[in-house]
Order: structure tokens, then C-alpha cells, then sequence
């Protein structure tokens, strides 16, 4: 396989360029936004106010913790030298980690809003994340950026600027982390399950799938690896949630109230 080497750029207006990663955030929104609204149809304490709502809310806290995130885990010296760099975000440069806990906090001013408990909104948004990040990897793909290893597995992508085949390491994190991790958690979530297990699940299995691709995707060059020549910030902040959502399992396994 062949590298396409796609142009960033997906409309150039003169006054005005658009990116192909910010159509991914777009289409992530709009992915979140409909799957809400299948889900609201089977659920009674949920209106449409809410969603559009939880969607803005949401966004604001993935796109504001996201870039904060990549920031201060993976550029900090970048950062503290050049504060405004934060602002350059159409060349990607967004952590999935600051982006999750920019939306913990949305959701957090979402429930004061309308008096719902946090693991109530957290079970209901955990589905439609995922999609969401499928989206992402792609726009990391157009972007040519966080590849994978070099190697000489047909599995490889040729690129022509390199000279080298890497592991499309973007492509593998949008069927783990986007496509499967979406199925698991849509099938799971269409019966009323204990409340947080539908959260424990996002956790358990995006921590392990993003663990597991890390082991083939060329860690920031800026970082490196942190330890024994194979941990990375990506495996260091994941294993966290892998260990908080199975304590969440298993303490949601002894509730009665239902999601």
C-alpha cells in the first residue's frame, strides 16, 4: 500500500481554508449529535433541549481539553515558550486524554444545569464517543502525522517522502478505538444496564486498545519513550483507565439503580 499524501486542505476559499481535520471533528459532532437522538427515543428522562445542549457542552470541553491536554502532557517546553502555539490547531495536535477530562468537567456544569447525576449523563455519552474518535484518527491520517513503526509487513503503507513503509498505526486506532469500541458499547448499551458499567466499559476497553497500539505507533519525538525503551505517554496515561473502569465494573455489579 501506498501513502495517498492527501492535501490538509480540503477547501482553500482564498479568504478562508478548511481543513480535512477540522471536517473530522465536524462529522465526530454530528455522529455524537444523531446517536444521541436514537438513544433518547427509549429513554424518558432525556429531550431534545438536553441533547443539543450536551453536544455543545461536550464539544467545548473536547476541543478546549484536547488541545490543552496535548500542551502540557506531550509539548509542555513548546508551550511555556510560545503560549499562544496553543492556538495552532489546524495542524492537529490534540490529546484524546486532555479531551477526555475537558468533557469530564463539561458534563459536570451540564448535570448543575439540569440536576442529572454524573454517571447517569456519563452512561448515556459514553456511546457516542467513540465514532468521535474514529473521525479523529482519520484526520490524524490525512494529516500524515503519529505514524507507526517502520516495517516490511504487507500490513505497512509506503510513504513516498520517507522512503520508508510504517505501520498505519492512525488507521488501526480508528477500527479499535472508533468502530469496535463503538459496536461494543452500542450493543451493551441498548438494555438498561447498572449504572456505570456502560462508563467501565469505555474505559476498560479504550484504555486497552490504545495500549495495545501503542506498541507499534512512534511515540512524539519530543517525548520519546518514557521507560524500558516501550512505555509511552499514551500507554502511561491509559493504564489509569483501564484500572479505574474495572473497579467501576465491579462496583457497579452490587447497584440496583439502572441506566
Amino acid at each position: 500500500m501506498i501513502y495517498p499524501n492527501i492535501n490538509p486542505i480540503a477547501l482553500d476559499l482564498g479568504f478562508i481554508q478548511i481543513y480535512w481535520y477540522g471536517l473530522m471533528y465536524l462529522c465526530a459532532f454530528l455522529a455524537a449529535y444523531f446517536l444521541a437522538k436514537a438513544r433518547v427515543k427509549n429513554l424518558d428522562n432525556w429531550n431534545s433541549q438536553q441533547i443539543e445542549d450536551l453536544i455543545f457542552y461536550g464539544a467545548i470541553g473536547v476541543i478546549v481539553g484536547g488541545r490543552l491536554g496535548y500542551m502540557l502532557f506531550y509539548n509542555l517546553p513548546n508551550f511555556l515558550s510560545d503560549p499562544l502555539s496553543i492556538f495552532a490547531i489546524q495542524g492537529g495536535g490534540m490529546s484524546f486524554h486532555g479531551g477526555f477530562l475537558g468533557v469530564l468537567l463539561a458534563m459536570v456544569l451540564f448535570n448543575k444545569k439540569y440536576n442529572k447525576t454524573f454517571f447517569m449523563t456519563m452512561d448515556f455519552v459514553a456511546p457516542l464517543v467513540p465514532l468521535g474518535l474514529g473521525f479523529g484518527r482519520l484526520g490524524n491520517f490525512i494529516n500524515g502525522e503519529l505514524w507507526g513503526k517502520v516495517t516490511t509487513s504487507p500490513l505497512g503503507m509506503f510513504i513516498q517522502e520517507q522512503g520508508v513503509s510504517r505501520f498505519p498505526s492512525q488507521l488501526y486506532q480508528a477500527f479499535l478505538e472508533g468502530l469496535i469500541l463503538f459496536i461494543i458499547l452500542w450493543l451493551y448499551s441498548r438494555k438498561p444496564r447498572p449504572l456505570m458499567s456502560v462508563s467501565a466499559l469505555f474505559l476498560i476497553f479504550y484504555g486497552l486498545f490504545r495500549f495495545i497500539t501503542e506498541f507499534i505507533r512512534v511515540p512524539d519525538v519530543q517525548l520519546g519513550y518514557l521507560a524500558f525503551d516501550w512505555l509511552t505517554m499514551g500507554q502511561l496515561l491509559s493504564l489509569p483507565m483501564v484500572i479505574l473502569g474495572v473497579y467501576l465494573l465491579f462496583k457497579s455489579t452490587k447497584k440496583r439503580v439502572f441506566a
